[in-house]
């Protein structure tokens, strides 16, 4: 089954910004190693939620307008896509990205297959 981790930082990049260069080359290598893991079909992060375009279809005439739509306070800061053989083994790759520990959250979401 595919699964999305939808890595929501939370207060992990205000964790991150006050490591050190080491502290921050040893974290980053925690997500690269976690891309290259055989179930990892991909990974990316996003942009700020602020470089985001919304586009809604109305009467079919698409209208856009800058930003997210939703005013929240958690937003998916990024994702990865796996493929794993069950609900566990995916909740064991999400536990290994570093915003899970560092005040940010990763929601496990399986994916409609068709």
């Amino acid at each position: 089954m595919k699964y999305a981790l939808l890595i929501y930082p939370g207060t992990a990049l205000e964790e991150f910004e006050r490591m050190s260069e080491d502290e921050q080359r040893s974290t980053l290598g925690e997500y690269m190693a976690l891309s290259r893991e055989a179930d990892v079909l991909g990974a990316q992060q996003l942009q700020p939620p602020e470089s985001a375009t919304t586009v809604r279809v109305e009467d079919g005439k698409a209208l856009t307008t800058d930003g997210p739509f939703a005013d929240t306070k958690e937003v998916v800061g990024g994702f990865y896509l796996v493929e794993a053989d069950d609900l566990d083994r995916a909740l064991e790759l999400a536990a290994r990205i570093p915003a899970a520990r560092m005040g940010g959250a990763v929601e496990v979401r399986p994916l409609v297959e068709r």
